[in-house]
């Protein structure tokens, strides 16, 4: 991980035609990136994320910030490319692990809020935050993955941070309660997020 004045110089390096800078940011975002579009369209993410790579690209030059205004400018250029998809396919993201089995494998005695930040990356657990509301999948997704401030992660979203930080919070409140089901309790069922739902940023 760099710090936000080292990925400051490797955008600029990359700006300026470094294809090694370049090849650098795209190893540093590609990670939560892919993840933060699974959430929004289940297994076409990565399609998603190569046509968001080809603008980020083709539009380097255009960019005007620092490190961080560049892991927020990219986090949108791949939401546009998702709401794209959707809008064409109009049809719900799938999702990419079995949740249900996800929440019975979990001990009821778990440090729960912990736990669910610390499977955040894995499948089921992806398929977990799909079936949050759509404000908080996303704010949970570009707070907590990506690793966004509120402040850019409403800009994106076109929330207030306020309201971002207190959907985040919800939703990882909520994740942490599925976490925390017994097993011998049916878990409720998934629900994904809805195209029309997604409001989207131009």
């Amino acid at each position: 991980m760099l710090a936000p004045g080292e990925l400051d110089a490797v955008v600029r390096a990359a700006q300026s035609g470094d294809e090694n800078a370049f090849r650098q940011l795209y190893r540093l975002q590609q990670p939560a990136l892919l993840r933060y579009l699974r959430v929004l369209v289940g297994d076409d993410a990565e399609d998603v994320a190569s046509e968001a790579w080809l603008q980020i690209a083709r539009d380097l030059h255009s960019f005007k910030g620092d490190g961080d205004g560049f892991r927020g400018w990219t986090a949108t250029i791949a939401r546009h490319r998702a709401m794209d998809l959707l809008r064409a396919q109009r049809r719900r993201p799938q999702p990419s692990g079995p949740a249900d089995d996800y929440l019975a494998e979990m001990r009821a005695d778990d440090d729960t809020a912990d736990r669910a930040l610390e499977m955040v990356t894995t499948d089921a657990a992806l398929a977990l935050i799909a079936s949050l509301p759509q404000e908080m999948a996303e704010a949970v997704m570009l707070r907590v993955v990506v690793g966004l401030d509120a402040k850019t992660t409403g800009r994106i979203l076109g929330r207030r941070a306020g309201a971002v930080r207190t959907a985040a919070y919800r939703g990882l409140r909520q994740l942490a309660h599925r976490l925390s089901v017994p097993e011998q309790r049916k878990p409720p069922p998934v629900t994904h997020l809805a195209a029309p739902a997604l409001k989207e940023m131009r």
